[in-house]
């Protein structure tokens, strides 16, 4: 029988969200949408919480929390910063 809750599922699709998050992150200032490019990054965020849950569950938690909140933060900024210059040519 198929254990749903085995391990390497975890560890593989956490490694394929984590290189499709960084490439999409890559390929993400060519997006206009803000959003879009935010929930850029939350696939890489997710991709290595999950790679961390095969190991810790505790790590896995305060990483993705941590990397999600400063990653939204330095984003937000960053789009804010670029919305101003591009209306103020």
């Amino acid at each position: 029988m198929i254990d749903l809750f085995d391990l390497n599922i975890f560890l593989y699709s956490g490694i394929i969200l984590a290189i499709l998050g960084s490439i999409a992150t890559v390929a993400g200032p060519g997006v206009k949408d803000p959003i879009v490019r935010t929930l850029n990054t939350e696939v890489a965020a997710i991709g290595v919480s999950l790679i961390l849950l095969t190991y810790n569950h505790t790590l896995a938690l305060l990483t993705f929390v941590a990397t999600t909140v400063v990653i939204t933060l330095i984003l937000l900024r960053a789009i804010t910063r670029l919305e101003e210059m591009e209306a103020y040519p």
